[in-house]
């Protein structure tokens, strides 16, 4: 087995060993968890360094036969997109993991379903295969439901966590339904049956569908991915499900979760319907201003710490679907670049916000008051994490929402200018959130509150951090890799475009 075929394998083979381990073992239940996502992790780190730039392409593939009678394959492989988003989730499962120590019920049963959609994802973004890609992407979805049915707190005191999980269970399942409907008839359109995304990048290059069908079939794809993407106006699951979910299951959901539908939007749509991605993608550009404006509009409304990083969320992945809509190669490496840097930094908000939760047992900013005092080391990593989310340099957020901007500017002017307008909404509720939060009023019922003081407690936010500032500071680690992804697709797509007729936008 390759590389990729580990790095997925990994939380597989720990969700089994669990399997066997008495649920009274709660030390060897959380010690495997651990172990499954560290050789993920440092196998997706060895996948970086080891990536071939100068070839490009899908590399470390392993092919074999499942169903070959329909062209059904487990096959697995990574290009520069999907090497990015492998180790944008083995960071955050890994982190996950840690930040699960915090969970005391039921822990056998919590981590079973918790590398469960793990593995899920890490299929995902691994499957060459459509039919395994569509496996493995409702893996990742089904077990958000127990995650946070069980697990969860209430949203607030007008959404229970019930509703949340069953709001964002059937949002997601609906958009699946469409998202299925969409690569079924793609698989008979293509004439060669197989699900072999490889296979059909090279046949529908050279012999495209027609432009009509492809305008028909791209809406039901970029719907049904949309939302979990998600794309306004279906993002309304997405904050509710962010506070009722327990702390690391939020950092999976906004860090991880979320970036399916935009991958899957890149990965299928966009590569495979390139004439339908010309004709609605303009849309997508105008709607996502909707996310951005509206998302961090709502987000500086909110007093609830979870719906602020929730609705900013939503905001954040305006820009991803932005960039994705230019279709030129400064867009979507930036569409892809900030993918990763908001998983992380998205991730490093809901586990600082679940650790002061699990103490206080409160998420209102004006019940915080000023917690930098009692609670530094945490008050110091909440600033950080606030200046990578406001885009300030040093941090990867900026790199990306720049490559964003300046894509957008040839073809999207005033969609351009609505975005930038985003990022002052942006860092005005980071303020206020790290202003009411932690340099208010310091309040003496929080006295007892303790911080993270043991390097075990510390470690997945200094991780976070430093992953961060890594992407900012140096872009040339693995902007260079998803370019090598990025410039193949939208050669691939020019070429399918002019065989067809047609010009790209």
């Amino acid at each position: 087995m390759n590389l990729v075929s580990w790095i997925l394998g990994a939380p597989a083979l720990g969700m089994t060993l669990l399997l066997f381990v008495p649920r009274t073992q709660e030390a060897w239940v959380r010690r495997i968890a651990v172990a499954a996502t560290t050789v993920s992790l440092a196998l997706a780190l060895i996948l970086v360094g080891s990536y071939d730039r100068a070839a490009g392409g899908y590399q470390f593939v392993t092919e074999i036969p499942w169903v070959p009678q329909v062209g059904i394959a487990f096959h697995v492989g990574a290009d520069g997109i999907s090497v990015a988003m492998l180790l944008l989730h083995a960071l955050c499962a890994w982190t996950g993991v840690l930040i699960s120590y915090s969970i005391k019920e039921r822990v056998k049963e919590y981590y079973l379903f918790y590398l469960t959609l793990i593995t899920g994802v890490f299929g995902v973004f691994a499957s060459l295969d459509l039919f395994f890609f569509y496996l493995f992407y409702e893996m990742a979805v089904i077990p958000m439901y127990p995650l946070i049915g069980i697990w969860g707190s209430d949203a607030s005191n007008a959404y229970s966590k019930e509703y949340a999980t069953m709001k964002l269970t059937l949002y997601l399942t609906s958009g699946a339904v469409l998202a299925l409907l969409g690569l079924l008839v793609l698989y008979g359109g293509s004439g060669i049956s197989t699900f072999s995304l490889p296979a059909l990048e090279h046949h529908l290059a050279l012999h495209p569908l027609p432009p009509e069908l492809q305008r028909w079939i791209f809406p039901f794809l970029l719907i049904g991915f949309g939302v979990i993407a998600p794309l306004w106006p279906f993002h309304s699951w997405s904050p509710i499900g962010h506070a009722a979910a327990p702390s690391a299951v939020s950092m999976l959901h906004a860090g991880v979760l979320m970036k399916l539908g935009s991958y899957a939007i890149i990965r299928i749509a966009i590569s495979l319907l390139p004439e339908g991605a010309a004709a609605w993608l303009p849309l997508v550009a105008t709607v996502c201003i909707m996310n951005i404006i509206y998302g961090g509009l709502v987000a500086m409304a909110q007093q609830d710490a979870k719906f602020i990083i929730g609705y900013s969320s939503s905001s954040h992945m305006g820009y991803v679907l932005l960039g994705l809509s230019t279709l030129n190669i400064i867009g979507l490496n930036g569409a892809v670049y900030l993918m990763v840097a908001h998983g992380w930094m998205t991730a490093l908000a809901f586990a600082l916000i679940g650790f002061i939760y699990d103490q206080a047992h409160t998420r209102m900013l004006p019940d915080w008051g000023g917690l930098a005092k009692q609670l530094p080391f945490i008050a110091t990593a909440v600033s950080f994490m606030a200046m990578a989310s406001a885009g300030v340099p040093g941090f990867g957020n900026f790199v990306a929402e720049l490559l964003i901007f300046v894509g957008a500017w040839e073809k999207y002017r005033w969609q351009t200018v609505a975005a930038v307008f985003g990022v002052v909404i942006t860092a005005t509720y980071l303020l206020r959130f790290v202003r009411s939060g932690f340099f208010g009023e310091t309040l003496s019922r929080w006295d007892e509150l303790r911080d993270a003081t043991t390097p075990f407690q510390r470690l997945p936010f200094v991780a976070l951090i430093v992953a961060l500032l890594i992407l900012g500071c140096w872009p040339n680690g693995l902007l260079p890799i998803i370019d090598t992804g990025s410039r193949a697709l939208l050669q691939r797509i020019g070429a399918s475009t002019m065989l067809a007729g047609g010009v790209l936008p």
